[in-house]
C-alpha cells in the first residue's frame, strides 16, 4: 500500500498570515525520510494554497513522484502540462467550497476533460480521475483512457466521524448523518463494501485504484485493507498531528496503520 502525502495545508499554515513560513518545499525531504511513497498537492484555480512557484519547485526538487491535483481548467492544464509532474490527479472545483465536495462528473460528454486528458497525455503524464465509488464512474473513467482512478472516500469518512467521533457535538456536525447508530452502521458498512467491490471491479479493468478525502488515524485501516486499492492520499490530517509530534512522526503513524 502506497501513500501519498498532500501537503496543502503547510501552504494553508503560511497563507494564513500570507508571509513566507512554512514553506511547503522544507517538507519534501522529510516526507521522503519518513518513507511516504508520494507527494501530492493540488494546484487550485483560486490559488488559495498552493502557489504557481510552488507547484514548480516541488516538481521540479522532490526525490519522491509528484501527483498534482488539478481542475480542466485551460490556464491549469497549460502549467501542468509544462510542469510534467509524474501524475496529474484531475479534480472537481469549486471556488466556495472548503475542500473537495464530491467526484468528478466524467459520465456522458465530456469535452473539457477529454480534451484535458489528452494533452495530459502528449507530455506523457498519467492521468487519474477522482470518482465517486460508482460502477458507471468507473467505466467512464477507462473510456476516457486514465491510468488511475482515485475514489473519493469523503462520505465514508464522514459516516464514521459521525458514529465513532465526536463531529455530532461540533459545529461541523453533518444534519442529513444525525441518525440512529444502527443506522449509521449500516451506511457504513455498506459504503465500505462498496469501496472493496468497486476497487476490484477497476483492477480488473486494467485501471489502478487510489482513495482519498477525509481519511485519517481513526478511519484508514479498514480502507487500507483492501487488496486491490493500491495507494491513498492524505493530508490534512497529518499536517493537523505534526503540530504536536513533527511531520515525520505523523507519517510514520500513517504507516504504521496503513501498513498494520
Amino acid at each position: 500500500m502506497l501513500l501519498g502525502v498532500n501537503i496543502d495545508h503547510i501552504a494553508v499554515l503560511r497563507e494564513a498570515r500570507r508571509i513566507a513560513d512554512p514553506d511547503p518545499l522544507d517538507a519534501l525531504s522529510i516526507v521522503k525520510r519518513a518513507g511516504a511513497d508520494q507527494i501530492t498537492i493540488h494546484l487550485r484555480e483560486d490559488r488559495r494554497h498552493i502557489r504557481d512557484e510552488d507547484a514548480a519547485n516541488i516538481v521540479r526538487l522532490s526525490a519522491l513522484p509528484v501527483n498534482l491535483e488539478c481542475a480542466t481548467a485551460p490556464e491549469i492544464i497549460d502549467i501542468v502540462s509544462d510542469l510534467r509532474p509524474h501524475r496529474a490527479t484531475i479534480v472537481p472545483e469549486k471556488r466556495e467550497e472548503v475542500t473537495t465536495e464530491g467526484g468528478l462528473a466524467v459520465t456522458g460528454d465530456q469535452p473539457a476533460l477529454k480534451k484535458a486528458i489528452a494533452q495530459l497525455h502528449e507530455k506523457e503524464i498519467e492521468v487519474s480521475l477522482f470518482i465517486d465509488p460508482t460502477q458507471e464512474s468507473i467505466e467512464a473513467a477507462l473510456d476516457l483512457g486514465a491510468e488511475w482512478i482515485e475514489f473519493h472516500t469523503g462520505k465514508y469518512a464522514n459516516i464514521y466521524a459521525m458514529l465513532y467521533g465526536n463531529l455530532g457535538n461540533t459545529p461541523y456536525a453533518i444534519p442529513e448523518l444525525d441518525l440512529p447508530r444502527k443506522e449509521l452502521k449500516k451506511m457504513l458498512y455498506d459504503e465500505f463494501e462498496t469501496f472493496r467491490y468497486l476497487s476490484a471491479e477497476a483492477s480488473k479493468m486494467g485501471l489502478r485504484v487510489a482513495a482519498g478525502h477525509g481519511l485519517n488515524y481513526q478511519n484508514v485501516k479498514a480502507i487500507a485493507e483492501i487488496d486491490w486499492i493500491e495507494e491513498l492520499n492524505i493530508g490534512q490530517c497529518i499536517i493537523a498531528r505534526s503540530v504536536y509530534t513533527g511531520l515525520e512522526q505523523a507519517i510514520l503513524d500513517m504507516r504504521e496503520l496503513m501498513l498494520g
